[in-house]
């Protein structure tokens, strides 16, 4: 059975309203079985940079040990339910141990591609999956080969991280081609992986579809063209653990609104 590891972290997160992501997490834990749901508890401070180039580092390696650990404490398939983006690296440090030829696909209307040299930001979330393949002050070991990473639905980017998707690896399938579940099954087949992690940052999907999150981008994928995605995936390869996060409510209508919605997206990963 999947369980679930709720981490409303917003530490990683770029955005002005990041502790919208705390209730965001908290809706969806709202609506999971209970006794299937862990929580980590964030911090409250926001941390330091430690010199990193990774904003509020100090907080975010807290909260990495201690989503480690709260996975290794049990042998089932794992959900991670965030918070920001950054939840999702020391999930996929857990599963890639357990599987070397691990793929990760990931989910998100941005890139999420930037080194710590390169981020305006400085936020974690923003270099989360480019931690995933190559090292930095969060990450001081390769997780998964670039040549095993698939990112889906990604429709902006940043020059610097426009560079590293188009230079083939990780290789990029365009929102557009998401309307062909196969497509994106044949791109994680062909990693030579045997078995895969997902990550749904929820502003992949098209704004008007859901309204929680913090930086909507247009023409994104729909709620069916992303459960269809996921389930051609698994149809082709064993999921051993994925995550969800970037939902950011407004307020409580808000999040009512579009918990139908995710709670579709759990289900497909689950």
């Amino acid at each position: 059975m999947t369980r679930f590891v709720v981490v409303p972290q917003w530490q990683g997160s770029p955005s002005p309203r990041a502790m919208r992501l705390i209730d965001g997490a908290d809706a969806i834990a709202g609506d999971l079985p209970r006794s299937r749901v862990s929580r980590v508890d964030v911090p409250a401070e926001a941390g330091e940079a430690l010199g990193s180039g990774i904003r509020r580092l100090s907080t975010l390696t807290r909260v990495r040990d201690a989503i480690g650990d709260a996975l290794a404490a049990d042998d089932e398939t794992a959900i991670v339910v965030g918070g920001d983006c950054a939840v999702a690296i020391p999930a996929i440090a857990h599963a890639a141990t357990r599987h070397p030829s691990l793929a990760v696909v990931w989910f998100d209307a941005h890139g999420d591609l930037h080194t710590p040299a390169t981020s305006p930001s400085g936020a974690l979330a923003g270099m989360a999956l480019r931690a995933v393949s190559a090292p930095n002050p969060f990450v001081d070991a390769q997780l998964v080969p670039a040549g095993r990473v698939v990112l889906a639905g990604a429709r902006t980017f940043d020059d610097d991280e426009a560079a590293h998707v188009f230079s083939e690896e990780p290789r990029h399938v365009a929102a557009s081609e998401l309307d062909d579940p196969a497509t994106l099954a044949d791109a994680v087949v062909a990693t030579g992986a045997d078995a895969v992690y997902i990550h749904v940052d929820l502003d992949v999907l098209d704004p008007a579809t859901v309204t929680g999150v913090l930086d909507p981008v247009p023409f994104g994928v729909t709620p069916a063209e992303l459960v269809a995605a996921i389930g051609a995936v698994r149809d082709r390869m064993p999921l051993v653990g994925a995550s969800i996060a970037g939902f950011a409510p407004s307020s409580p209508d808000v999040a009512v609104d579009d918990l139908g919605t995710i709670l579709r997206i759990v289900g497909a990963l689950a």
